[in-house]
This record gives structure tokens, sequence and C-alpha cells, in this order.
């Protein structure tokens, strides 16, 4: 028989064949089908029917099954239990998980965000496997969907209307200078900030297009260096008295681990918005849901000390 056949047939049929041969009963049968003794009466003639078997007959109150009977329901054991496990709700454990997962992440996200993130996560399920991806803010809905990453963390750029999204928090812009910087010692203002030279860090958040945007009516500053790695910029700063825009999170991390000063813009610039974005394809997931949770949990909690969440 083709499969197609099988789905031609009344498979439920089968389920209540077991049922009877284990309550040798129409009865006892019934109760547990949750029908009525003539309906499954009316499933016992259906059933010999389609198998062409009488499959019981009856000695005092109870149904004796026939060797065909019993040879179905050796057969069907294993199927029908494979059925039920598969069909039955499972709770989500962390600590049995083994998937994979491919995270989008802007350069901020990646240097100020995810290590602090991933030993909560791998505290909790540390057999997962994750590729941590740049993000492409101006594809990402291909990337989500057809490109293959699960979720991305980055501000909304481009196109996102088909996207799931949950709001992390807002990103702000520091600066920052060497301890021997001439404006170690006192707030950049607009006049400093266009005389110096510059290092723009993080640039697939769009920072770039901010700032040039926000100081557009004023001469152009000198930009020596774009790059999305900070460690780029430090080495000019033996050479340059560099200014360094880069987002407020990296600028904290930077000037603990580097000894430099974080210093504000002298002027306003709109926040970032930060956001996990996923496709509906990984909507119902379990553990599609349970890692967006932690990364959102997690991240939040990190955005919200920042000046921009306070």
């Amino acid at each position: 028989m083709e499969l197609e056949e099988i789905y031609r047939q009344d498979l439920s049929l089968l389920i209540a064949l077991q049922i009877l041969v284990e309550e040798r009963s129409v009865t006892q049968a019934a109760k547990r089908l949750h029908l009525s003794q003539s309906a499954t009466s009316r499933i016992l003639s259906r059933l010999r029917e389609m198998l062409d078997d009488p499959l019981f007959s009856r000695v005092g109150q109870q149904l004796v099954p026939t060797s065909f009977a019993l040879e179905c329901y050796q057969q069907l054991r294993q199927p029908t239990g494979q059925l039920i496990e598969l069909l039955t709700p499972k709770a989500f454990v962390p600590q049995e998980c083994q998937q994979q997962f491919s995270i989008a992440a802007t350069d901020y996200a990646m240097q100020a965000l995810i290590p602090f993130i991933l030993p909560h996560i791998y505290q909790q399920a540390p057999n997962i496997r994750l590729e941590i991806v740049p993000v492409q803010q101006k594809e990402l809905q291909a990337q989500l969907s057809v490109k293959g990453a699960d979720m991305a963390i980055c501000r909304a750029i481009g196109q996102i209307g088909n996207l799931q999204h949950t709001f992390l928090g807002k990103v702000g812009v520091s600066c920052l200078v060497s301890p021997n910087h001439p404006l170690a010692d006192r707030d950049i203002s607009l006049e400093d900030y266009l005389y110096y030279p510059h290092a723009t860090i993080a640039i697939s958040d769009g920072v770039k297009a901010l700032l040039d945007d926000a100081i557009s009516q004023y001469p152009p500053r000198t930009e020596l260096l774009r790059t999305p790695h900070l460690d780029t910029a430090l080495a000019l700063q033996s050479v340059n008295p560099l200014i360094i825009t880069v987002p407020e999170g990296m600028a904290a991390i930077a000037a603990e681990r580097h000894r430099l000063k974080v210093k504000p813009l002298p002027f306003k610039l709109q926040s970032l918005d930060y956001n996990l974005f996923w496709h509906s394809r990984c909507e119902q997931d379990k553990a599609q849901k349970w890692l967006r949770q932690e990364i959102a949990n997690a991240t939040q909690a990190i955005l919200a000390q920042t000046p921009q969440n306070t």
C-alpha cells in the first residue's frame, strides 16, 4: 500500500483496535474513547471491514481477540507510542539542549553586550552551540529568513515590517580621549570636537551617519579612522590626539580597561534604539523562545544601567 492510500484510511480506527484488544470489552473501550457503546460497536464493524478479519469473538461478556488482532496490536504498539511522544507537549530543559543557533549582531553588540551575556546563557545550557555573525542591517529580513540567522541584536535600519521584535534599550554615544590628550581634564566643546582628529567606532550601527547629520551645518571634522574595532583606534593614540567617538557601553568598558577618559558629546545626538529581531519561522520553537528571553533579559539589564535608560 502506498503512502497516499494510507492517508485516505481512517487511522484513528487502529487506535480503537488497540484499546479494544486491551479492554476486551466494547463497554470499557467506549469509556476510554469517550463514545457511546453503539458508536464503538460501529467502529468495530468498520475495523472488521477495513482489515478483512473478524478480529474478536465473544465468550460470555468478554471479547477474545483473534491471532490477527493480537498481531496487529503488537505491530501498532511502537508507532502509536512514538506518536504519543511526538504529540505530547514537552517542557524545554536548557541543560539538555544541544541545538545550534545563529545570532547576528552589530559591532557594538559583539563588543559591549554579547561577552557579558554568554556566561549566563552557557551556565544554563552548556551544550548549545552559538554562531555570532555580523548583522546585515539593510537586508535584515533576508538574513533572518532565507539566510539562516535565528535572531539579531541591532537597531532598526531598513525594512523590518515582517519581523518580530523586543525592545532592549537605548544606546547613547560618548567620546574617549587618552589621559595625555589636551582635552583630558575638561569637557569637549563643539569647537574642540571639530578641531581635533577623530576615529569613529561601531559603524554598522549607523553612528557615522547620525554624527554627520548632527553636525552637517558645521565645517567637516577630520576623521582619520573609521573602524569596528576599538583596538585599531587605540593604536593611533600614541601618535595622534584622537577623539574616539563610540557607543557609550563600549566607552565605559574601554575607559576601564585602557585608562581612558569618557567625555560627553558637545551636541545633542539621537539615541540608538536597540531591539532583538527574529523571523516568524522561529516564533514557536521552544529553544528559540528560551534563548530570546534570556538574551532580552540580560541585555535589558545591561542597558538599564546606562545614562540613556536611567
